[in-house]
């Protein structure tokens, strides 16, 4: 296990590095110039060029882009642009938010798909392997800023049962009934895509598992259906699972930036949007690159547990490894 992981840290390094430099100028493409915001149109010439020195943004692409990593290695992320604050405080405020609303949003997603997964398998029922195509359908093919407004219409205003946004005002650990129906609705609306996708993976990888020789015998023994399902189909399916919720993960944090946004939730998500707007460069250069971190972190934890539930891929890392 250990080889297998130390094999797979080469390449999320080159991932990392290789991200870093391409969010570093792809943010200097973005139109605008964050020198104009700061100097307002009135500023004159040797004012804007004052700004630019200040801010190094007068120096050469790669002495930047060395400069930044540097800082990054020392942990120092700098000062923000326009919002104000050190750049590592702004995060910290924020990462909190987003980490609990993602971390929900993928427990339901989670807990749903292998409910719906092990009931439309279990039941074996053509109605409701029809309903299910539909809601996994419909939650792929709506946008999550749809979902998440029609929620709030409908559970906020419609029939206000839940707050239309905002986080718990005495923090989540305070009042875990009121910071659940804080957390309800966002994480709903991010759970769904994922949820979907999930549901689609795991319900096909069961089929797949009954119809395995195991499965034949089990049945010709007189094992009920639901037995093999709950005790080996499913353990047997859910190493592929893994890497898909992996995938999933990321997803969660690409759609957290519009949930956020709908339920003025103040996490990185909104962090990014303003930035952004505002031609931020260090928030938005972090942000990104935390993001890229992020995930590949969490592929390589779900290659490590697939590679635990299932020796195969350790046995397969090490053949190929053999050959060369």
């Amino acid at each position: 296990m250990t080889r297998y992981l130390f094999s797979r840290l080469g390449s999320a390094l080159l991932v990392t590095v290789l991200a870093s430099i391409g969010i570093f100028a792809l943010i200097r493409l973005v139109p605008g110039d964050p020198v104009s915001v700061l100097a307002g149109p009135d500023a004159t010439p040797a004012s804007r060029a004052a700004i630019r020195a200040e801010l190094g943004l007068d120096r050469p692409f790669w002495s930047q882009y060395v400069h930044w990593l540097g800082d990054l290695v020392r942990l120092d992320l700098g000062p923000s642009y326009k919002l104000g604050g050190d750049v590592g405080s702004l995060i910290a405020d924020g990462a909190l938010n987003t980490v609990v609303l993602t971390l929900f949003a993928l427990v339901l997603a989670s807990a749903g798909a292998v409910a719906a997964s092990t009931a439309a398998v279990v039941g074996d029922k053509r109605w409701l392997d029809s309903l299910l195509s539909a809601l996994n359908t419909a939650a792929v093919a709506v946008p999550t800023f749809a979902t998440a407004l029609v929620l709030v219409l409908v559970f906020a205003v419609r029939f206000p049962v839940l707050p239309a946004g905002g986080t718990p005002p005495g923090g989540f650990l305070a009042h875990p009934d009121i910071a659940f129906q804080y957390l309800l609705l966002p994480g709903l609306a991010l759970a769904l895509p994922a949820w979907a996708a999930l549901t689609r993976f795991l319900t096909e990888a069961l089929h797949t598992e009954l119809r395995q020789p195991y499965v034949t015998t089990a049945r010709a023994l007189g094992i009920p259906r639901r037995r093999i399902v709950l005790t080996q189909a499913l353990r047997n399916a859910l190493p592929s699972s893994i890497t898909v919720l992996g995938i999933q993960f990321g997803t969660l944090l690409g759609g957290a930036i519009l949930v956020e946004a709908v339920f003025a939730w103040p996490g990185l998500g909104r962090l990014v949007e303003q930035g952004i707007s505002s031609r931020d460069y260090p928030v938005v250069q972090v942000l990104l690159l935390l993001s890229v971190v992020v995930f590949v972190l969490t592929q390589l934890a779900t290659d490590v547990i697939h590679a635990w539930l299932d020796p195969r891929v350790r046995l397969d890392s090490r053949v190929k490894g053999a050959s060369r």
